[in-house]
């Protein structure tokens, strides 16, 4: 296995189509790349669920995944379940957060994720963020269309209880829901763990890649 790490972590880019996804799909990542690169600037974008309670419940749990971090949290009141017939809305509001800087990392929803919502916006994704690092976290749900994921963060055991405990702290309203389950997200985080040589890990689709080779040193190059 390589490790693949941007060579400077800046600024990164969180994308996702409704509150939680987010940090359901990448909080592990999150909590060790924020504490790993203090003052780090983070803007998310998130397309639903502006205006109600699902908006205070995603900043703060953002606020709280991104510690020590330089944090922007837009979320936009799209309605939930028609993502793909506002195509040209969601593009719009990529292309707003393209505009305000050069990510080094984006976070967004894998491209084999059969939900419509987080199938549009991962569609998209690559339009707009054409030359970056982009990695598409996965999202367990009743679609049954988790792919094997291509590239692994591995996650120490505080680090996965953390998220799950602040999983369960700041998204009430999902308390209900079936997914919504402590054995669920540490199960996935094992099996993906077994896969990297880890206790746990999250798991993440890459896209496009380019291998750089350095120049041999001395040696004519043609």
């Amino acid at each position: 296995m390589l490790s693949l790490l941007p060579e400077r972590l800046d600024r990164m880019v969180l994308l996702g189509a409704h509150c939680d996804d987010i940090a359901v799909g990448a909080g592990g990542a999150l909590l060790e790349l924020c504490r790993a690169h203090p003052g780090v600037a983070v803007t998310a974008l998130v397309l639903t669920g502006g205006g109600s309670l699902r908006e205070e419940e995603e900043r703060a749990a953002l606020t709280a995944f991104c510690p020590g971090a330089k944090l922007e949290v837009v979320v936009h009141d799209l309605p939930d379940g028609r993502l793909p017939v506002r195509w040209e809305r969601v593009s719009q509001a990529l292309e707003e957060v393209r505009g305000r800087g050069e990510p080094d990392l984006v976070l967004a929803p894998s491209a084999h994720d059969a939900q419509p919502d987080h199938k549009v916006l991962a569609e998209i994704v690559p339009t707009v963020f054409r030359d970056h690092l982009s990695l598409g976290y996965e999202l367990l749900s009743w679609e049954g269309d988790l792919v094997q994921p291509t590239a692994f963060l591995p996650l120490a055991e505080p680090v996965l209880r953390e998220k799950i405990a602040k999983l369960h702290e700041h998204y009430g309203s999902q308390q209900d829901r079936a997914w919504f389950d402590p054995e669920t997200f540490a199960g996935l985080a094992r099996v993906r763990g077994v896969q990297c040589h880890a206790r746990y890990a999250e798991g993440f689709h890459l896209g496009r890649v380019v291998l750089g080779v350095a120049p041999l040193t001395g040696l004519d190059p043609v």
